[in-house]
């Protein structure tokens, strides 16, 4: 693999500018070719603006196959034509794809080529890790270092660092940004140093936004321009969210590491050619009901028909009452209904996000032009047959969404909001599993005092203690915001109040959110109830929700409390938000400020009051609840494409703390060896001309025996390190105290680390052993250890 790549002939190239700023003024690149394209003569022009563009022509096949391929099929259909070279993508392949009524049935294989790679910090570091380790192998076989380079665009947003530290404060924001550098200024300092020494290669710097969001919101193009030649934007990413950019009609997955790296460096991605689900949705949704209710109710949906490695392409009539915001936080969850893909096609109402977010008329109009020439453009007004899906289409009627959570530890456990009440009950007492804590029948009516800022209150099975507006996954919804806006003025103009052990955050994934909360007044009223903004990033949803306050920590463990978490996440897997906190549900983020105010999610919202009014009157949910035409009347004339023009204008610019890191324009990054973030990996380390074969692996024993619903979290957790566990036990022999261990995430750069932290979910179930946690049973010794420890002593 390895030196396929610096052995490649160089790609085309050719710099293109962006809708915002010239900051994306990089290079781009086409397929590899070891012979002229067979289907060269499928190449067309088109006029757009006075300006001339070549397409390859879809039309032009004159195939009646072409018109019964889902969308998101026609995609790939488009890539494998455009870079047939008969060499990584042959006319056979080309074949394949159109005959896919047949062959999506049948695990035929396919070569892809992606556009471009997006990457996330945590996933991000390995990858450029190994790009200056890959320089370094170059050196020492005597070649030139700086012909390791990405191939396309890649965009790494630096946004998993941050964490709630600080909360409930003015100054939060600030505060917890100076603990993010702190604590991550070697991986900030490398990071920095690659965006200067590769090329390709755009950073985002911290405090700018979440990756999907701005992926979203600015790096999205639709259409690319290269060469003159126009093609669809198709993507992969090292985070498995990376599929809300399929709201916007744009093809893309999350991968793992090898991948991207792999298409990073000009090489196609080997996939199954996926059965795609047809998704159709009727009606509109009700005006008491967010897009939150609605994705959690299709994730159920998904998760009981089984969509493991399939797209699903979402379609009808009622996508015209879906905003493009919406369909984004339906795509956002693909990972959690199972989807390798969510996808909607382009339509009329991408074009007028496209607007928005400030994108240019002239690339709005060659993303429209371009996808009408190729018929992948879509319209709901029966004037188009809907294309061919794999086995029944799915239906959902958006009038029968009802409001909604999901948890307490798996996204697709959807619990009606009406339910709530019972359904925790009925967790607390059922055995433990996904929807059960094993609480003893006497142990169900524990409780204890806790004083925080000198107001004490009772805690109990159900507490809120964590309520957090965070996440892509609604923070890109201007309609989803503002509600929880809307809901939190109504609140503090009637008296209510948040008691003082929940910990409130909010963590937006723009700077846009700022600044339309700033402009319709409703910022002011979210900090009233202690939402203060606490950072730009993923922060909650990914597990840096930071400590709750001691003395409620000591208690929720003392008394072994099940205590919760609500947040407007996509991810509530055990030990994930917090390991005192064993009950996570997903909401709304109106839902996290009623949650909040509420203080407990034993409650019915139909028949409790949330809380007491300034005169001491009850107060119920519906009596602050905003309509959706309610938020739209705000939404529609505050949030302006000058505001997203004049924050992405300056994206790459970043605060002052970046911009303060100083690093060397060396090409050959200088390893620290001290250090315990970033650390030469041994793959390349003795590298020759004559790679050896492959070892047989013989007499293996097994290390895990696992169930169902084991994530990426089990796998490769990304947040607390234990103190007593492998990492934490080499970081300590290192002379790093447990305050700074930071995450599993943010010491991805150190495959020590990464070693000693897979598997090392502290709430993985390995049927080896009789008891929770990441342990194994050595053989033939019989001794119980922790896995990385059983996994070092065979290998010695």
């Amino acid at each position: 693999f390895f030196f396929l790549m610096i052995r490649r002939p160089p790609r085309s190239t050719q710099s293109r500018s962006s809708a915002a700023s010239d900051v994306y003024k990089r290079q781009e690149y086409m397929g590899f070719s070891s012979q002229p394209n067979p289907f060269g003569s499928l190449r067309k022009n088109l006029q757009v603006g006075g300006k001339s563009y070549d397409y390859f022509s879809l039309p032009d096949l004159k195939d009646p196959r072409l018109e019964r391929l889902p969308y998101s099929i026609r995609v790939l259909l488009e890539s494998a034509i455009r870079n047939c070279d008969e060499f990584s993508i042959k006319g056979r392949d080309v074949e394949k794809i159109l005959n896919w009524e047949k062959t999506a049935t049948q695990s035929v294989e396919i070569p892809f080529l992606p556009a471009r790679v997006i990457l996330q910090d945590f996933t991000g570091v390995p990858a450029v890790v190994d790009l200056a380790a890959m320089r370094d192998a170059v050196v020492r076989l005597g070649g030139d270092p700086t012909k390791i380079n990405p191939l396309c665009p890649v965009d790494l947003v630096i946004d998993h660092s941050v964490q709630a530290d600080s909360a409930k404060r003015p100054d939060s924001l600030d505060r917890n940004e100076e603990i993010e550098f702190k604590r991550n200024y070697e991986r900030f300092q490398f990071l920095k140093w690659g965006s200067k020494a590769f090329k390709n290669f755009l950073i985002v710097p911290p405090g700018s936004g979440i990756v999907h969001q701005v992926n979203l919101e600015f790096l999205g193009r639709v259409v690319f321009k290269q060469d003159n030649l126009l093609y669809p934007d198709s993507l992969v990413g090292t985070d498995s969210h990376t599929t809300m950019i399929n709201g916007l009609g744009i093809v893309g997955w999350g991968v793992g590491g090898i991948e991207a790296e792999a298409v990073m460096l000009g090489q196609v991605i080997s996939m199954v050619l996926p059965e795609v689900v047809g998704f159709r949705l009727t009606g509109k949704l009700r005006q008491h009901v967010t897009s939150t209710d609605l994705v959690l109710t299709i994730t159920q949906i998904l998760r009981k028909r089984g969509v493991v490695g399939k797209f699903v392409e979402f379609f009808g009539a009622g996508c015209n009452n879906l905003s493009l915001a919406d369909r984004a936080t339906i795509s956002n969850m693909a990972p959690e209904y199972g989807a390798t893909m969510g996808f909607f096609a382009v339509d009329d109402n991408t074009l007028d996000y496209l607007r928005l977010t400030g994108r240019t008329d002239e690339h709005i109009e060659t993303v429209k032009q371009y996808l009408q020439s190729q018929n992948l453009f879509r319209k709901y007004d029966g004037s188009q047959k809907d294309p061919v899906f794999t086995g029944d289409i799915l239906e959902l009627d958006l009038s029968t969404v009802e409001p909604c959570l999901s948890g307490p530890k798996r996204p697709q456990d959807r619990v009606l909001l009406s339910h709530m009440k019972n359904d925790f009950s009925n967790c607390l007492t059922n055995a433990t599993g996904f929807k059960g804590f094993g609480v003893a029948k006497e142990k169900q009516s524990t409780a204890a005092q806790v004083t925080i800022d000198g107001e004490t209150n009772e805690v109990k099975h159900g507490a809120v203690v964590i309520a957090a507006i965070t996440s892509c996954t609604n923070t890109s919804n201007p309609d989803a915001m503002m509600a929880a806006g809307l809901l939190a003025k109504k609140a503090v103009e009637l008296g209510l109040k948040v008691k003082s052990y929940v910990k409130t955050t909010l963590s937006p994934g723009s700077n846009v959110v700022t600044r339309y909360f700033n402009e319709t007044g409703v910022q002011k009223y979210l900090e009233k109830l202690g939402f203060y903004t606490a950072g730009y990033g993923c922060m909650t949803c990914i597990g840096n929700s930071g400590e709750i306050d001691e003395k409620l920590n000591d208690v929720i463990n003392k008394q072994d409390l099940v205590a919760a978490a609500v947040l407007s996440g996509n991810r509530n897997f055990e030990a994930r938000i917090h390991p005192s906190v064993k009950a996570n549900y997903l909401a709304s983020p109106a839902l996290v400020v009623a949650y909040a105010l509420a203080g407990r999610v034993d409650i019915d919202f139909d028949k409790e009051p949330i809380g007491k009014g300034n005169n001491g009157q009850d107060v119920f949910l519906k009596d602050i609840w905003p309509s959706r035409d309610e938020v739209a009347r705000i939404t529609t004339g505050s949030i302006k494409p000058e505001q997203f023009k004049e924050i992405y204008g300056t994206i790459d610019t970043g605060r002052s703390r970046w911009n303060d890191l100083k690093v060397n324009s060396d090409q050959i990054y200088t390893w620290n060896p001290e250090s315990t973030y970033i650390k030469e990996p041994p793959f390349f380390q003795n590298l020759s001309l004559d790679p050896p074969g492959f070892p047989t692996i013989k007499g293996a024993y097994c290390l895990c025996y696992l169930g169902d619903s084991v994530t990426t979290d089990h796998i490769s957790p990304a947040g607390n390190i234990a103190k007593n566990s492998p990492a934490g036990r080499y970081l300590q022999e290192r002379g790093v105290n447990k305050d700074d261990f930071n995450s599993y995430g943010s010491r991805r750069g150190n495959f020590e680390i990464m070693e000693r932290g897979t598997f090392a979910n502290t709430r993985i179930i390995n049927k080896l052993v009789d008891k929770v946690g990441p342990q194994t049973v050595h053989i033939p010794s019989g001794k119980v250890m922790d896995i990385y420890d059983a996994a070092d002593a065979y290998q010695k």
